[in-house]
């Protein structure tokens, strides 16, 4: 789940948002009859990757990744039950360890999350020096990918990336039931472009065959283990290649941390964000409030969300600057129930609004139909997470079940319901097959998991955490209490930093789970 927030598209989910002997598959881990064959697809793509290896070069001019990171391709097939059939492509790029021959550990893999999150900008964490991730860059090499369907790996689309961003959408909360019927044409139009544009794709979109996919990289990159960093749906990617490869794993960390429970995966864990989404809003709206001296928006949270509801209703009798209506005010606002870094941009935006500067907010959340090239991301993160979650499970087709749930939440969680409902309803007219999600599980071989999770994020409630950890033996949770930053190890906190580190390093976890103080609460 990862918002891959641009102002044309509300991607909340976060959901809604991270060497090679020819291994043996793992067969029992699957489920269903395609399970053995696509197992034994698995370790033939696996060990055919292993001889390939990858052809490294300067990475394209237009893909922004500067010497001396490399970028190359790795080829898996579409359907692992036909690991001879067609062939894709996933493009991935890695820096070198900056530490000596001796230092280094192998290749640490990246995935952001999303789905539909690029990894690609992994290696860029060392060209830029990030202090966090110096440590670990000494030991490893950085290893960025784009998963099946995204960006450089054989993309996928649902609609004309222009079309996509278009503003204003319609609000997302409904007044009637013709905007209910309205909404509904629009999902169903959707599900039908994917089809359209990328249907040979998406039976083949699933996390499965994502974490097929990530041990193949494994075995191209010359490592007989995985080392992985994921976050947010990332970490849905390791439970997931964790329970099909437990013996291909050497270090795991997991930060930010989706429900691998079946009941949950994906429309139950939606409905949970939106109840999240509101308790961190609420925590914005008292920090902006405890600040009123710089952003006179009210010094408490009921006169900060009157602002709101006030430029909310403003929007929708007239869109700002004819393109900033209910849904992009959505779009632009949720970055701040995501991220602590985000609270001051936008309650500094928000202020200068109420201040009479219509233009200020106009410009931040708006589309920007110029932007070509990153509207065409937008559109694309927005069709493989469609597509991903789509795929995974079963959803709900009943129209009233969706209303009954949603109009149910939205009473006492307004903030996001609705937005998210209409994101996630393509799912219920889906075209492709959809599968039942694997039960995440400890199998023979799996080491101890490194857990990371703030208390009150709100796109990966704490609870999925929490079941993670339960399910994965042996592994460590680390909370970061009264925190809600979605995303803890990128953040400066040295109880979580150190930690991070060490068991990168050394593979040494706590004698049992830690609970750490918050990393620094915004600066107004």
């Amino acid at each position: 789940m990862t918002a891959l927030g641009s102002a044309g598209a509300l991607v909340t989910a976060t959901l809604i948002a991270g060497a090679v002997a020819a291994p043996t598959a793992n067969a029992s881990a699957g489920s269903g009859p395609g399970a053995d064959r696509e197992a034994r697809g698995a370790a033939i793509a696996a060990d055919r990757a292993a001889k390939a290896g990858i052809d490294w070069q300067d990475c394209p001019a237009d893909w922004n990744l500067a010497k001396p990171i490399q970028c190359g391709y790795v080829t898996v097939p579409l359907d692992y039950a036909k690991p001879y059939g067609k062939q894709i492509k996933l493009a991935v790029d890695r820096i070198g360890n900056t530490g000596t021959k001796a230092e280094r550990q192998g290749a640490l893999i990246y995935n952001p999350g999303g789905p539909g999150g690029s990894g690609l900008r992994f290696p860029a964490r060392v060209t830029a020096k990030n202090p966090i991730w110096a440590n670990a860059a000494k030991a490893y090499d950085f290893v960025g990918f784009d998963p099946r369907g995204v960006g450089k790996s054989t993309p996928i689309s649902c609609v004309d990336p222009q079309e996509f961003v278009k503003a204003p959408k319609m609000d997302p909360v409904p007044d009637s039931e013709a905007d209910k019927l309205a909404q509904r044409k629009l999902a169903r139009e959707y599900a039908e472009g994917c089809q359209e544009r990328s249907g040979w794709m998406l039976p083949h979109m699933t996390t499965p065959n994502t974490a097929r996919d990530l041990d193949v990289i494994r075995a191209a990159l010359g490592e007989k283990k995985l080392n992985f960093l994921g976050v947010s749906y990332g970490t849905y990617l390791g439970a997931v290649y964790g329970t099909l490869f437990p013996g291909h794993v050497r270090r795991m960390v997991v930060d930010s941390v989706v429900n691998p429970s079946r009941e949950k995966i994906w429309y139950q864990a939606n409905l949970d964000q939106d109840v999240a989404f509101e308790g961190r809003w609420k925590d914005w709206q008292d920090w902006v409030a405890k600040n009123d001296a710089t952003y006179h928006l009210g010094d408490t949270r009921a006169e900060v969300q009157e602002q709101w509801l006030k430029l909310r209703a403003t929007a929708k009798k007239s869109p700002l600057g004819g393109v900033v209506g209910p849904a992009e005010l959505i779009s632009f606002f949720q970055s701040a129930p995501y991220y602590d870094s985000q609270w001051a941009p936008i309650a500094s935006v928000f202020s200068k609004y109420v201040a009479g500067d219509t233009q200020a907010l106009v410009d931040a959340a708006a589309p920007d139909l110029s932007d070509t090239a990153g509207n065409a991301a937008s559109e694309n993160g927005n069709a493989v997470y469609t597509a991903v979650e789509c795929a995974d499970a079963k959803w709900p087709t009943s129209w009233q079940r969706w209303d009954r749930d949603n109009t149910r939440l939205h009473r006492d969680h307004p903030f996001m319901t609705w937005a998210n409902a209409w994101m996630n309803l393509p799912c219920a007219t889906w075209p492709a097959k959809q599968q039942t999600p694997l039960n995440v599980k400890t199998g023979k071989g799996l080491p101890p998991v490194l857990i990371v999770q703030s208390e009150r994020d709100a796109a990966t409630p704490y609870e999925g955490a929490v079941e993670l950890h339960q399910r994965f033996k042996g592994s460590r949770l680390i909370t970061e209490k009264d925190a809600g930053s979605h995303g803890v190890t990128g953040l400066t906190n040295p109880c979580v930093n150190t930690r991070v580190d060490s068991y990168l390093l050394t593979g040494e976890l706590d004698a049992a789970d830690v609970t750490c103080t918050p990393h620094a609460t915004p600066k107004p």
